[in-house]
């Protein structure tokens, strides 16, 4: 097996869960999660009947995600976002601003604790009921006060 593949473990909606191996780059195919699977066998579990999917550092269900929200503001770049569940459960977690980088089926986010056993955070779009931006974090091009203004730029709207 290939050290690019990482561990995950998959929650499915009815609260069974599958450990296994996924291919980062392209783990879901035609709608089905591709899973090399601790028995050495490859399953495709079909999107509609995932709740998420953990990027853990080891095969450990006792720990996925103690904590699911932010206790403050994070620091991290990114959108923070609320996702609600079709069951109830809420959890927050960090986006990439560019939507661009996160897969068609869902989203791909950072959990509120990364030093915890979860590293990362699959949850298909059919999983979910609602997705709400908190905020949107990131290095704003701020302006000194009192800086002078680039003379170097036309101005089109000024009389």
């Amino acid at each position: 097996m290939s050290s690019t593949h990482k561990k995950v473990i998959v929650r499915k909606h009815d609260r069974d869960s599958v450990s296994g191996f996924v291919a980062p780059a392209n783990f879901v195919v035609d709608g089905k999660l591709e899973l090399l699977n601790t028995s050495g066998n490859v399953v495709a579990i079909d999107l509609r009947d995932i709740k998420s999917v953990y990027f853990v550092r080891e095969f450990s269900d006792s720990d996925l995600m103690l904590r699911k929200t932010f206790t403050t503001r994070p620091r991290t770049e990114g959108l923070w976002v609320r996702l609600k569940f079709k069951d109830g459960e809420v959890i927050e977690g960090i986006l990439p601003n560019d939507l661009t980088q996160n897969p068609p089926e869902g989203f791909l986010m950072n959990p509120p604790d990364l030093r915890s056993n979860t590293q990362r955070v699959f949850v298909p779009r059919e999983a979910l009921t609602s997705v709400t931006v908190l905020a949107v974090i990131g290095a704003a091009n701020r302006r000194r006060k009192g800086g002078q203004p680039d003379t170097r730029q036309v101005t089109l709207f000024e009389s």
